[in-house]
């Protein structure tokens, strides 16, 4: 197995990519600690996986401080969490703003500087393609991502002999679109999926299956890889 023996945070790990991340890594022989900010979520999410759970808040600096001085040293570090608020550049709240920033960027960034990982160990980011394709509506997530994607590439000279890298999903199915209502988030990415090469929207497992390959490939630092189901290329 790819990772027996070795121990991996997933910070935003209790749904979404990084729950179907936590659950590949346990699969592949790791001990898994999952960290999110919601107990009960936290709570479900451990005892699916296997893992342990705690409780954290990522824009919070005593938060994530106690967290990595309650699991001490790590070989691998996946943050997934990100607390998006977005909307028309000229309309959409600082507040929002700010908001997106706080739990995306600096939610990173907070967890980079205060985990102990391992040398030879990796550290895992995740943005989105709205970095380098961008549309309406949602500028402030796109410069959170395309954020994102410069810390990773900064750390993983900073950081050395720790590896860090980046994966940037397209579209993919996940809870955060449950709050839609079923038949129209059925029909939008019924048309985002028309639209790829490979004529479906991503799942969770598609991004973790990256994921765990930057944790494997001890080769791999600075690389940011975009799994995208072929949009950039879409046109």
């Amino acid at each position: 197995m790819l990772l027996a023996g070795k121990k991996v945070v997933v910070v935003g790990g209790s749904s979404g990519i990084g729950l179907a991340t936590a659950e590949m890594a346990k699969a592949q022989g790791a001990e898994v600690i999952i960290a999110s900010r919601s107990a009960d979520k936290v709570k479900a999410a451990a005892a699916k996986v296997g893992a342990t759970g705690i409780v954290a808040d990522v824009t919070n600096d005593d938060s994530v401080i106690n967290l990595f001085k309650t699991i001490g040293p790590v070989d691998h570090v996946v943050v997934s969490a990100a607390q998006l608020k977005s909307g028309p550049f000229k309309t959409v709240s600082m507040e929002d703003a700010r908001s997106t920033l706080e739990g995306k960027l600096w939610g990173a960034w907070r967890v980079a500087r205060v985990a102990e990982i391992k040398a030879g160990g990796s550290l895992t980011l995740v943005s989105g393609f709205l970095s380098i394709r961008p549309r309406p509506n949602s500028a402030i997530v796109g410069a959170a991502n395309g954020a994102i994607e410069s810390l990773a590439r900064a750390l993983a000279l900073e950081l050395a002999p720790v590896r860090v890298n980046c994966v940037s999903p397209g579209i993919i199915d996940t809870p955060i679109r449950a709050g839609m209502p079923e038949a129209a988030r059925k029909e939008m990415l019924a048309k985002i999926a028309g639209g790829l090469p490979v004529g479906r929207v991503g799942l969770g497992d598609d991004i973790a299956v990256q994921i765990l390959a930057f944790m494997a490939n001890g080769f791999a630092t600075g690389a940011i890889v975009y799994v995208d189901g072929g949009a950039l290329i879409a046109g």
